[in-house]
C-alpha cells in the first residue's frame, strides 16, 4: 500500500512516501507555508500524483504521553486531510523524530540552510518508517 506521511509544522511541513510493498520510506520534500489550507491542498496534490492509498500524520505527544495543543492541531489537520483527499488517515506518535533527524544531520554534517530544509522532510520519513515497522509487527 502506498502511504504518504506528514510531519506538520508551524512554518514547514515535511512529506514522505513509501513504495507499494511498504519496504522503503522516501522523502518527498518540505512545504514552506503557514496557511494550513494551502498545506492540505499541496498534500492532496502529492497524494493524487503518487497514488497514495493512506495518509499518516505525526502526532506530537508530550514526553509523558499526554496530548497538548500541538497534538490537537495535528488531529484537526488530519481530519481536514481525510475529508480533502478521501483517504483514511492514521496518527503516528512522533516523539523523538526531530531529535533523531538532527542526530542524522549531525552525522552527515548537514548545516545551515540545507539543514533547515532537510529536518522536516527527514522527520516525516522517520515517522513513516516507525509507522511501517508498527504495521509489520502487527501482522506477525
Amino acid at each position: 500500500m502506498v502511504i504518504l506521511a506528514v510531519d506538520l509544522g508551524k512554518a514547514r511541513t515535511g512529506v514522505a512516501i513509501c513504495d507499494k510493498g511498504e519496504m522503503l520510506a522516501s522523502p518527498i520534500g518540505t512545504i514552506t507555508d503557514r496557511n494550513l489550507e494551502r498545506v492540505a491542498d499541496k498534500i492532496a496534490e502529492y497524494a493524487v500524483q503518487r497514488k497514495a492509498e493512506k495518509l499518516v500524520v505525526g502526532l506530537p505527544k508530550n514526553m509523558d504521553g499526554t496530548e497538548g495543543e500541538s497534538a490537537q492541531n495535528a488531529r484537526a489537520f488530519a481530519q481536514r486531510l481525510s475529508e480533502k483527499c478521501g483517504l483514511p488517515v492514521d496518527m503516528q506518535d512522533e516523539r523523538g523524530t526531530t531529535i533523531t533527524a538532527h542526530s542524522f544531520l549531525n552525522v552527515t554534517d548537514t548545516r545551515g540552510k540545507k539543514r533547515k530544509q532537510a529536518v522536516d522532510t527527514l522527520s516525516a520519513t522517520i515517522i513513516l518508517e516507525d509507522y511501517l515497522n508498527k504495521r509489520k509487527n502487527q501482522r506477525v
